[in-house]
């Protein structure tokens, strides 16, 4: 069974499944509203469950509003207090303060809930907490925390320091959700959060460890560094061993779409034992070679794909990442790329900037589109 750790009055299970990347009838981009393979998806449910997983988490835009529905139904088999469930308020889509409890009411609904375990405040930068404030929001839920439909409150958080550490200070939070990977402990100060919050006293879960699936198969030169080391682990094990050798860390949510995914998450957080101070240089070094690639740092999260003009912006990201990765060639990747029907393509970003507010890597996506990608693929 998966390791468990403390977490405020009860346990929570080390590793967490995440579901914004469900196994789905169609192909895995929320831009493209995929249908979730419902039988195949309640197997991976199943088998997290039975081997001790008890923290789910979904959000209210994952799979283009189906995920929520999924998990609710994927769990109604099992006891309530079995499990625990996170949901998160999107206060982007709250034009004003009364939908909010529109969207919370959508989302008991959705799920079939009664209560949620963890509620958050999702997606946290200056903006989004400016509004947050100017609505009520952290009052909102805390008023749903006394009618007993949310048990604990955090926030998932998006944005910089100098936000953190007001977010922090204003309320009183029982959790936060942050990017941690041994990639973003420096390269998005995941190693500064983490110590705010610690000494904070606030517990935290991980979201992206293996950022997007991005750590599980790195380059040619990193795979080999790390099995060379540990020839029985995987190369995504790592950045889960990484994550789970920080003791403040209570639960690592990870997008586990196949069983071969969950079954070596699983193993590696089972009778865990912390990581030794040569692995820890190792993810170090790891992250030193990944950033002398100079990739895009796109998760694949397709929060911006509520693009206007309906361009593939992580799909083309991806294949220029493969590319700059050595694991295609300049042909193959152009030819990806002109397998994209044109009106979806680069050359039509209009520059509007919506996707680049919601970018939870605060990727400055039309500079790189008319950039380095219009360079690259002409």
């Amino acid at each position: 069974m998966v390791d468990k750790r403390k977490f405020l009055n009860t346990e929570i299970s080390l590793l967490g499944l995440g579901t914004m990347r469900l196994p789905c009838k169609t192909p895995l981009k929320r831009e493209e509203n995929p249908l979730i393979d419902y039988k195949e998806s309640q197997r991976l449910v199943d088998l997290a469950y039975e081997n001790g997983v008890n923290y789910f988490d979904t959000a209210y835009m994952y799979h283009v509003g189906k995920s929520e529905k999924f998990i609710g139904s994927a769990l109604s088999k099992y006891p309530r207090e079995s499990y625990m469930v996170a949901d998160k308020l999107p206060i982007w889509l709250c034009p004003k303060p009364s939908d909010m409890e529109k969207v919370f009411q959508k989302q008991l609904k959705r799920t079939g809930l009664e209560y949620f375990d963890n509620y958050l405040l999702h997606s946290l930068d200056k903006k989004n907490f400016e509004k947050c404030e100017k609505f009520g929001a952290y009052d909102f839920v805390l008023e749903k925390k006394r009618e007993g439909k949310v048990k604990n409150i955090g926030f998932s958080f998006h944005g910089t320091i100098d936000d953190l550490k007001e977010i922090v200070s204003t309320h009183q939070w029982d959790f936060a959700q942050i990017q941690m990977n041994y990639l973003d402990w420096k390269n998005q100060n995941a190693e500064e959060q983490y110590k705010i919050l610690t000494d904070a006293g606030i517990p935290i879960i991980v979201m992206e460890p293996v950022r997007g699936g991005k750590l599980a198969d790195v380059s040619p030169e990193v795979n080999r560094m790390l099995k060379s080391e540990k020839p029985n682990s995987s190369i995504a094990s790592w950045a889960i061993s990484f994550v789970a050798s920080h003791e403040n860390v209570v639960s690592i949510l990870s997008g586990m779409n196949s069983e071969e995914q969950i079954m070596d998450n699983l193993n590696t957080l089972t009778d865990f034992k912390f990581m030794t101070e040569r692995e820890f240089s190792l993810c170090s070094l790891a992250a030193g070679m990944i950033n002398e690639k100079n990739l895009i740092p796109c998760t694949g999260c397709d929060y911006c794909a509520d693009c206007p003009k309906g361009i593939k912006i992580s799909t083309v990201f991806s294949i220029y990442n493969q590319y700059k990765n050595g694991d295609i060639s300049e042909e193959n990747a152009k030819k990806l790329y002109n397998s994209i029907p044109k009106e979806y393509s680069a050359d039509f970003c209009i520059k509007c900037g919506k996707c680049a507010e919601h970018c939870p890597q605060s990727i400055k996506i039309p500079d790189i589109l008319a950039g380095e990608i219009k360079s690259f693929f002409g």
